[in-house]
Parts: C-alpha cells; sequence; structure tokens
C-alpha cells in the first residue's frame, strides 16, 4: 500500500513518528512524508523520502519575535495549555492551513495514497482523508495535553474550510497510535492504540570516547564509575533564549562531587555557554540513547522524544518544563514517581535548586526503581511492525 505522512511543521513533530515509517518501509509498504521544509532535513536523516509542501514556517524564529529580550518561554508565557490558549492556537492553525492544504490535496491525489498519518495537530491530513475517502491515523508523540482540546476548538474553526470541500465537517482520525505507556499518560485522554516507543533522535557517529567507555566496561562490567547524568534541552531550547538556562545547570554539578554530566550542545552556543564547571563534558548532539546506556539520569527540557527515550531506558528524570505538553511531561512523571520537576522559572534559575533535586534523584532509590519499571512497561508495548499488521487490515490489505 501507499502511505503517505502528512506533519506540522517543527521537526520534533515528525521524529516518534519515523518508527512507524520504517516499519512500514520494512514491511514493503511505500512511504512518502510531505511537509514543509522544516521537517524535510528530519525526515531525509532518518532516510524517507520526502516532497516539499509550502514555504519554510519557522517557528523557533516566529517564537523567538515573540519573546521579550532575554526571556525563555516560560518567563514570558508561563503554563500551556487552557482553552482560550487551545482556541487561538485552532484559529491561527485553521490560517496557516488554507495557505498550505492546495498543496497537500495536489500531491495526495497524485500520489494516491491507501492510508495518510499525521501527527495529531495535523488537521490538513484529516482533511485530505476526508476529501479522498482515505482513512487517517494520528500519531501522538507522548503525554498527550494538547490533541482532544486542540481539536474540539478545530471542528469550529475549520469549519468554513471543510465546508468549501464538501465536508460536513472535521473528519475524526480512525485510530490514534500511542507510544506513551499507560502509567505515565494523563487519565483523561481517551486511550489510544498503543505503539512501543523507538529511539530516533536522529542519525550520529558514536563517539570515540564513548567506544572507549563501552570497551571497558565490557572487558571489566565491575569497575568502579562516577555517577553520570546526561544533559539536554534540545535545540529549540536553546535558541529561545535558553543559554543561561543551560549555564544554571552546568554550575549544579560544581556541588555535586562524584558526580559527572555529559551535555548535548550545538557549537554555535559554546563561546555563549563559556567554559564548563569540572565533571561537565560538552558534547556535539548525538543520538540520545547511545549516552542513555551509560548514564544514572536525565536532565532535560520535557520535550515528548526526550522523555520517552529516557522513560524507555528506565532513567529518572529531572525535567524543567518550559512551554505546551512539557509540563504535562513533568508533572505525568512526577506523580508516576520516575522523576522530580523544577516548574518555575526562579527554580530552574537556581544552581543550589537543580544540583538539590539531582542529588536526591540519585540517592532515593525509588526513583531508580520506577523508572525501570516504566522502562520495563514501555518495551512490553506492540512493536511498529505489529501495528503495521493492524493497518494494514484497516485498508484491506495483507501486507
Amino acid at each position: 500500500m501507499r502511505v503517505l505522512f502528512v506533519v506540522t511543521p517543527v521537526a520534533g513533530h515528525l521524529s516518534p513518528l519515523a518508527p512507524l515509517a520504517w516499519a512500514l518501509r520494512d514491511a514493503g509498504h511505500e512511504v512518502l512524508v510531505a511537509g514543509q521544509p522544516d521537517i524535510l532535513a528530519t525526515a531525509r536523516a532518518a532516510g524517507l523520502h520526502t516532497a516539499t509542501v509550502g514555504e519554510p514556517f519557522r517557528m523557533d524564529e516566529m517564537l523567538l519575535g515573540r519573546l521579550p529580550a532575554g526571556q525563555r518561554l516560560l518567563q514570558s508565557w508561563g503554563r500551556f495549555p487552557d482553552l482560550a490558549q487551545a482556541a487561538d492556537f485552532a484559529r491561527s492553525w485553521a490560517d496557516h492551513n488554507r495557505t498550505v492544504l492546495p498543496g497537500y490535496l495536489d500531491l495526495a491525489r497524485a500520489f494516491g495514497p491507501d492510508l495518510l498519518v499525521s501527527d495529531v495537530l495535523e488537521y490538513s491530513a484529516l482533511i485530505v482523508g476526508g476529501v479522498l475517502g482515505v482513512p487517517v491515523v494520528q500519531h501522538r508523540w507522548g503525554v498527550d495535553p494538547l490533541s482532544e482540546p486542540t481539536r474540539v476548538q478545530a471542528r469550529e474553526t475549520h469549519a468554513d474550510l471543510c465546508a468549501a470541500l464538501g465536508l460536513p465537517g472535521l473528519p475524526d482520525p480512525e485510530i490514534v497510535l500511542d507510544p506513551c505507556p499507560p502509567t505515565l499518560q494523563l487519565p483523561d485522554v481517551t486511550p489510544g492504540t498503543p505503539i512501543r516507543h523507538v529511539h530516533s533522535h536522529g542519525n550520529g557517529n558514536l563517539p570515540d570516547w564513548l567506544r572507549a567507555e563501552w570497551t571497558a566496561a565490557a572487558s571489566d562490567p565491575a569497575a568502579d564509575r562516577p555517577r553520570r547524568v546526561i544533559v539536554s534541552l534540545g535545540r529549540s531550547t536553546l535558541a529561545l533564549n535558553g543559554v543561561p538556562l543551560f549555564r544554571s545547570i552546568l554550575r549544579a554539578f560544581v556541588d555535586l562531587p562524584g558526580v559527572e554530566a555529559v551535555a548535548t550542545v550545538d557549537r554555535e552556543y559554546r563561546a555563549e555557554l563559556g567554559e564548563p564547571p569540572a565533571g561537565v563534558r560538552l558534547v556535539d548532539p548525538v543520538p540520545l540513547h547511545m549516552l542513555f546506556r551509560t548514564a544514572d539520569a536525565v536532565v532535560h527540557h520535557g520535550g515528548a522524544g526526550t522523555t520517552m527515550s529516557a522513560g524507555y531506558a528506565g532513567l529518572p528524570q529531572l525535567v524543567l518544563p518550559q512551554f505546551a505538553d512539557t509540563f504535562a511531561s513533568a508533572g505525568q512523571l512526577v506523580r508516576a514517581g520516575a522523576g522530580i520537576a523544577l516548574e518555575t522559572a526562579a527554580e530552574q534559575d537556581d544552581p543550589a535548586r537543580i544540583s538539590a533535586a539531582l542529588a536526591e534523584l540519585l540517592a532515593e532509590p525509588r526513583y531508580t526503581k520506577v523508572a525501570a519499571s516504566l522502562g520495563r512497561e514501555m518495551a512490553d508495548m506492540p512493536a511498529p511492525s505489529r501495528v503495521v499488521e493492524g493497518l494494514e487490515r484497516l485498508v484491506g490489505h495483507a501486507g
């Protein structure tokens, strides 16, 4: 069968869907990823065929332009979402979809998909599927506070667009796939079809220093090593005035003797970040699962991809949420007992608070125990290859 992926123009929204695309292709199906230029590099790095629709969206530039000088999203916008913000998002997204929908419809008519796959905020896919009579599958990223409230508002804001195309309203997806384990998912979210999370943080070369560590550990598994914390805030957090936050996190390790940090950061931010404290190793971005193998805990911003990957690796997490669904990820990890969250700017900007939280996370066995249980729960979820079998049945194909 032919499968068309249509994804919102944010690179991080595509990454969680890539393993399903791999599984579909491995099963012999034709996969094409359609999107604005913003996601194409991520798709190509994942080895997926692409088609460009529309102009660059430049989400980070748009958000940065709305921030006061030097402030990050948490300081300026606070928590998200609420119903009013969901309505604002749905209205702005409807205006955006009017510009890209014709291109998606033209491409879909030419490609002839049997199935469409989208993330939970790409309503164009629902409309294209409705117009062409093709089933649409939506794929959550992780903990999901956004899709259901925004879809309620999107039905209203997309009503005229749907009517112009002969649709009675915004269609619903046939299936919603959910990589988030039930222990971590929000209790009031409609249960989705489970699909196992697979690490999909892009391509990268195994660093020589990490390869040497793996070799040493294999030859002497009982050897003592320092406790290690991985720090990863994602590229967008740094781009949106997040370097001072990153600096505060690294300073926290001064008060953690016997604990070392491995922090992923693009070289363009190194000068502004300054010389790291002793015990902190700055590394170029690398697929995180390579680093998780030798880690004891993770510090991150609550992005869905990092939350899910650290969860699957069975690692305790310290979350410093900044925007949108990151607060839900942080809250659910705390409720599950697999992590600690610092949710205010004052807490996040205080190296002593970060240090104390990390000391607790590393010293209390209950965090490691719950995190390991969460990892086992995620490993027991159906692999993408099994989910593909269900999608084949959905569209009437045997394979």
